[in-house]
């Protein structure tokens, strides 16, 4: 039976680049009732992604104009008459993936993440930074109604990428893992790695975040303005896994003699730049290097669940609709993940 379409806007405001390399601009989107597969949902919360800017910094192909954002939460306003999964007023959550195939030889396996012609969410199709989005049904994410919003818009992209790539780095409670970067990632990866019984340890360049890296749950902090971080990893029997969670190539590159037998230097950051690395430890010492993308609707749900079981949490600067623009330019320096709250 289909559902009753509920009042809506005949309009609803967002903010879109609307040319290469411009700034965010307030438009007006007309109200599209939702097609066969989607979904309209009402945005809560929406957290600003350093991805964002892919959208006008020609890192990426993307066709103007377009509002931004992938880490959205929000309840669902309107479906399509013979939508079976979500009914309106449900709580959901919306992440990087804004569709995938079915058909590649990747969807046929289940992974959808790497489906050679998925679509990304604020990127492909217009995100977050708006009243409304309409989005595909089959990435949504349930999200529990007793966690604010505003919380739990991190998990969408930075959480579910430490997360995924945590459990799936091949360590043991007790093994010793890295997180080199202290920052929007990075925070929520120290108290990740802590909750699952590795022995943490942070990496940052300096020592002022020491103190807060501990607060987080770091059993180590290791300054590299004072010592080499990759000695000092060996001096703790090397790491099993060293999660790069900022945009430094040189200071990866420096990383992996830090890695222990059959250690992963895995990448969530990237700036773009290449960087040498010497075939001898991966041939003597079995190092591997691999990244971790985002995550399915599954991935957010399991990483939801296992940060409210864990008390894990976002530390997040919020910010009105209308100064998305200032939430855009203060992802930079927010402590750590700006979110936009319409």
């Amino acid at each position: 039976m289909a559902q009753p379409s509920p009042p809506h806007p005949d309009s609803y405001t967002a903010f879109a680049y609307v040319e290469p390399h411009g700034e965010l601009q307030q438009i007006t989107v007309p109200w599209k009732d939702p097609q066969v597969g989607e979904v309209v949902v009402r945005v809560l919360a929406c957290g600003v992604c350093a991805t964002d800017v892919v959208v006008v910094n020609g890192t990426f192909p993307v066709p103007l104009p377009r509002v931004p954002g992938h880490e959205i939460v929000g309840d669902v306003a309107a479906v399509s008459p013979n939508e079976k999964l979500w009914a309106i007023g449900d709580r959901v959550g919306i992440g990087c993936q804004g569709s995938f195939c079915s058909k590649c030889k990747r969807c046929r396996v289940g992974d959808y993440v790497t489906c050679h012609e998925q679509g990304l969410t604020g990127l492909l199709s217009d995100g977050g930074y708006a009243e409304y989005v309409t989005v595909r049904s089959e990435v949504i994410a349930a999200i529990p109604k007793d966690l604010d919003p505003a919380d739990v818009a991190p998990l969408l992209c930075a959480g579910v990428t430490t997360f995924n790539g945590l459990r799936n780095i091949g360590a043991s409670a007790g093994d010793v893992i890295a997180i080199q970067g202290i920052g929007g990632l990075g925070h929520l990866a120290i108290q990740m790695a802590k909750a699952m019984g590795f022995r943490t340890v942070a990496l940052s360049s300096g020592g002022s975040k020491e103190e807060l890296a501990r607060q987080l749950g770091a059993h180590d902090y290791i300054d590299g303005s004072k010592v080499d971080q990759a000695e000092a990893l060996q001096k703790l029997g090397g790491a099993k896994g060293i999660m790069c969670t900022a945009n430094s190539s040189e200071a990866t590159k420096k990383l992996i003699p830090g890695l222990a037998v059959d250690g992963t230097l895995l990448l969530l950051a990237v700036d773009g730049q290449e960087f040498g690395i010497s075939p001898l430890g991966l041939l003597r010492w079995r190092y591997s290097i691999k990244g971790m993308p985002h995550g399915t609707a599954r991935d957010i749900e399991d990483c939801i669940a296992f940060a409210k079981l864990y008390n894990i949490k976002a530390m997040v600067e919020c910010f009105p609709l209308a100064k998305a623009p200032e939430a855009a330019h203060r992802r930079e320096s927010a402590r750590f993940r700006a979110v936009i709250v319409p």
